[in-house]
């Protein structure tokens, strides 16, 4: 969390980068190569004031695109210009919120008016996974690898913290925009695991069986 803001003190008015299957929760990061004119001008904008963007999912390919209603607020930690005149910057996940509204701006990138006060747990370390769910978590995340022909470091995976593996899980896995939204609107952390356990056996084989990790 940046010392800078809290949950009394983060503005009412935020842009949002549309982008589909980029989720960002709190305490997560996330990458961004930026290169259309008008995320530019975001991005020039946010780092002249509060170096805040909301990552929302866009709903069609209509242009402007329907936005699904939450979206994850993050901070500019990093950024660098490239020589070609792309930007690559990190957001630090703050907290999660709500579009109220969408807002009439001159700018070329969108503006919406964030109500963050269901999402004032965001704030505060997620409450440790039990057992059970840890591993049933691990159990998913061996037998989807095994079906999809991939392999995962098991001692990094073993020794990474709940939250640690359940954001990079959602991440990271390839699931379709709607999936990716439940992660994001799951209410805790124990229910993103759940949710990611489900996915996960989704997508396996009718015949497929778990796999108990050794």
């Amino acid at each position: 969390m940046t010392p800078h803001f809290s949950s009394l003190t983060l503005p009412e008015t935020i842009p949002v980068f549309p982008l589909g299957g980029a989720l960002l929760l709190p305490r997560a990061e996330l990458p961004l190569n930026i290169f259309e004119p008008r995320y530019l001008a975001m991005v020039r904008d946010a780092m002249a004031d509060h170096r805040l963007i909301g990552m929302i999912q866009p709903k069609d390919d209509a242009e402007p695109p329907a936005l699904y209603a939450v979206g994850g607020l993050g901070r500019i930690t990093s950024f660098a210009e490239t020589g070609d005149g792309r930007f690559l910057i990190t957001l630090a996940g703050l907290t999660r919120f709500r579009i109220g509204r969408e807002l009439k701006v001159a700018t070329p990138y969108r503006q919406v008016a964030a109500d963050y006060g269901a999402y004032a747990a965001d704030w505060r370390d997620a409450e440790p996974l039990p057992a059970a769910a840890r591993a049933d978590l691990e159990n998913s995340l061996r037998a989807y690898l095994d079906t999809q022909g991939l392999s995962a470091d098991w001692d990094a995976v073993a020794g990474a913290d709940d939250e640690a593996l359940v954001n990079t899980l959602t991440a990271v896995c390839p699931f379709d925009v709607a999936e990716k939204q439940a992660l994001l609107e799951a209410a805790s952390l124990r229910e993103r695991a759940g949710v990611l356990s489900t996915l996960m056996a989704f997508a396996l084989p009718a015949d497929a069986t778990q796999v108990t990790l050794h």
